[in-house]
């Protein structure tokens, strides 16, 4: 499913949603264990996991970005700076696994927005794929599939 854009006093949010038929400590663990976020991020590490803590991003070439933790309850939310925008995700109970919300405050939509969210759209897929022990054969096809989309998603809302 398409991530949800929506305008706001700010800037613009993209809301992805996933129901995960497993535990919120285990989707907690695929955002905040680094050998699990390795398998569907790999250049995304956990510096410090706190509140105050940070990410950092490997550009390449020994060149990290730091991205600090904005917010931060155990299980339960989780937000931190991405560029000149923010990516928050919180996972809430339910009696078959969890719900999973990504949320991505835009500021500014830019060429390489439709690029970053049909990334999170397919890293979404591959958390989904990895707790059910499945495999995601060809990423970069999954991402080329979702980028159009993406793109006619964005120029939708910032021609409205």
């Amino acid at each position: 499913m398409l991530a949800k854009l929506q305008k706001t006093d700010q800037g613009y949010l993209a809301q992805f949603n996933r129901n995960l038929n497993h535990p919120v400590e285990d989707v907690w663990a695929m955002l905040t264990d680094n050998d699990k976020l390795a398998q569907w991020f790999p250049e995304l590490r956990v510096k410090d996991l706190r509140e105050g803590g940070a990410f950092t991003f490997n550009m390449g070439e020994g060149n990290l970005i730091e991205m600090p933790i904005l917010e931060f309850k155990m299980h339960s939310e989780l937000e931190f700076t991405w560029a000149d925008d923010v990516v928050r995700f919180e996972l809430h109970p339910e009696a078959e696994g969890c719900q999973l919300i990504l949320k991505e405050k835009i500021n500014k939509m830019t060429d390489h927005t439709p690029r970053d969210l049909a990334g999170w759209h397919v890293c979404l897929d591959v958390i989904s794929a990895l707790l059910d022990r499945k495999t995601i054969e060809n990423r970069k096809a999954e991402w080329e599939k979702w980028y159009p989309k993406y793109v006619e998603a964005v120029d939708e809302i910032t021609q409205s």
